[in-house]
């Protein structure tokens, strides 16, 4: 007989496939900023949510079940709105 635990209950959720990335951005210090910022993200089909925290010049990109971004377009989509990325986070 087989159990199925929680964890591996989790593991077989949509949501544990997405990942969960985190993009330092210097010069975000508006809220134009981080609206321009979010809609680009926002257009994006591997995305599934999109959070901006202007305090913090932080974006959290959440991505949907198995997609993922690559760094090179992260920096490219934050460097054409006029930015410059200071770390990029995986979790």
């Amino acid at each position: 007989m087989k159990v199925l635990t929680l964890s591996s209950l989790l593991l077989l959720s949509p949501l544990a496939l997405a990942k969960d990335i985190s993009v330092k951005v210097q010069g975000m210090v508006c809220s134009m900023c981080a609206q321009g910022i979010h809609k680009k993200f926002s257009k994006l089909p591997e995305v599934r949510e999109v959070k901006v925290d202007l305090d913090g010049k932080l974006v959290h990109l959440a991505t949907k079940d198995d997609a993922d971004i690559d760094d090179s377009k992260i920096k490219q989509i934050i460097t054409e709105a006029g930015y410059n990325v200071a770390s990029i986070e995986r979790k």
